[in-house]
């Protein structure tokens, strides 16, 4: 491929934003949220992920689901890195009022607080609420 055909394919590359809000373990749902994440990333596209509401919960420290028989999602979510997907974005209110702090957390994750929110938002071609 020219290095024209190369910088048109960049160019063409859409930034997506995977919003979810529900907990980790709420359903299938969320399971395939992150199918669709992992999927997106396998093919080498911008992925980034916020966390809002009870969706600050899957990143939450000591969680054991597979003693209720359930997938463990922050497991996942430490796999991303693997797929390129490093920016991991939390709502400060939304950890705030569940009582977590960003050191409760299995990954790093940058705050941004409610009133940013839709700004951060724009900053993406593609937003997918989950």
């Amino acid at each position: 491929m020219s290095p024209t055909g190369l910088s048109y394919l960049a160019e063409r590359m859409k930034s997506y934003l995977f919003v979810l809000r529900k907990p980790a373990h709420s359903g299938a749902q969320v399971q395939e949220m992150l199918d669709i994440i992992l999927t997106t990333a396998a093919f080498d596209q911008p992925v980034s992920i916020l966390l809002l509401d009870d969706g600050v919960f899957h990143l939450k420290n000591g969680q054991h689901p597979e003693s209720l028989g359930l997938k463990d999602t922050a497991a996942i979510f430490k796999a991303l890195e693997i797929y390129d997907v490093n920016d991991i974005y939390a709502e400060a209110e939304s950890l705030q009022e569940r009582g977590l702090k960003p050191g409760d957390l299995c990954l790093p994750v940058q705050e941004f607080y409610r009133k940013d929110i839709a700004g951060l938002m724009k900053r993406f071609d593609v937003v997918f609420a989950g």
